[in-house]
């Protein structure tokens, strides 16, 4: 998360990864069972994006995005000390990074409130 959104952050168009991870393979029953696995969830999140309030995933909001992205996966390895926290932050990764593919703004904001809680939760846990 942190070579991505780092990336993103400095306006790089196409990403760059290791070649160790671009090697990385999974087999193909592996594959098929998880998209298996998977289809009925994703038809369900796919009911609900849709580009919507896209200024929050487009220019400017891409890099707003991004640099969240970047400060909460500087900070997963500290909420690991707060039961559950890390799954919240997880929660919202995975909601801003729907929100750029699908360009819709609505899931960024969403993703936004949920860090803000998370964070809140986290500040409170350790005060």
């Amino acid at each position: 998360v942190l070579l991505v959104a780092g990336q993103l952050l400095v306006g790089r168009r196409t990403f760059w990864l290791p070649r160790w991870l671009l090697k990385r393979s999974v087999s193909c029953a592996k594959l098929d069972k998880a998209v298996t696995w998977m289809r009925k969830p994703a038809r369900a999140i796919d009911r609900l994006l849709k580009p919507r309030l896209t200024w929050l995933t487009q220019r400017a909001g891409t890099y707003l995005v991004a640099l969240f992205c970047f400060l909460i996966a500087l900070a997963m390895p500290l909420m690991e000390v707060v039961p559950f926290s890390a799954n919240g932050a997880g929660l919202a990764l995975m909601m801003f990074g729907l929100s750029l593919m699908a360009n819709d703004g609505l899931w960024a904001l969403l993703a936004l409130i949920l860090t803000g809680g998370t964070v809140s939760g986290v500040a409170y846990a350790l005060l």
